[in-house]
């Protein structure tokens, strides 16, 4: 005998609608001032020490020789400074720099402490300040400091970044194409 008051929620239809995500942020909405802490942190492995340091031929043996970088003040490897750099601007992008048609700058560039493997890393991005532009009326300019710390709370990196953000109006991202799908990709709203 089964209790007619319970009910089995896999039985119950429910409507399926399409659900806006983040877009990014446009240029309308960056404010100076504003700081955004990014979201996840990352832990530097020795696998992406190694690999950046083999691609960009860099031939320091801080990077990839232990036993030369055990007889140094820091007693092992350094991570790479372009590793730190790319993985601080890769976890920007989300909040800074989606809808950005290009990077024009990357400015006063300073490692202020070394970042060992293992070591997470967590970045957040402050706006400096912002333009229009004459020349573009679908974009703006957007200066923004980008700093990045390990797990100690010790700062790691700083650096300038100047991206050129698209305008909300030039966008039209929606629910059914979101900035980077083409149309036609995925569930489309007519079937729902």
């Amino acid at each position: 005998m089964t209790d007619d008051s319970d009910t089995d929620d896999a039985d119950e239809s429910t409507d399926k609608r399409l659900v806006e995500g983040w877009h990014g942020r446009y240029y309308e909405d960056f404010a100076v001032g504003d700081i955004y802490k990014h979201p996840f942190g990352r832990t530097v492995t020795e696998t992406d020490n190694v690999w950046l340091t083999n691609v960009t031929m860099n031939a320091n043996p801080m990077h990839f020789n232990e036993a030369y970088a055990r007889e140094t003040e820091f007693g092992e490897r350094l991570v790479n400074g372009l590793v730190v750099i790319a993985t601080a601007v890769g976890m920007s992008v989300v909040d800074v720099s989606v809808n950005a048609t290009a990077n024009l700058g990357y400015d006063d560039v300073r490692h202020h402490n070394p970042v060992f493997h293992g070591d997470t890393i967590f970045a957040e991005s402050e706006v400096r300040s912002k333009r229009e532009l004459e020349s573009r009326d679908h974009v703006g300019i957007v200066e923004t400091e980008l700093r990045a710390y390990n797990q100690h709370d010790d700062l790691v990196l700083s650096l300038e970044r100047t991206p050129m953000v698209l305008k909300r109006e030039h966008a039209e991202p929606s629910a059914a194409e979101p900035p980077g799908w083409p149309e036609g990709i995925g569930t489309q709203p007519e079937e729902l």
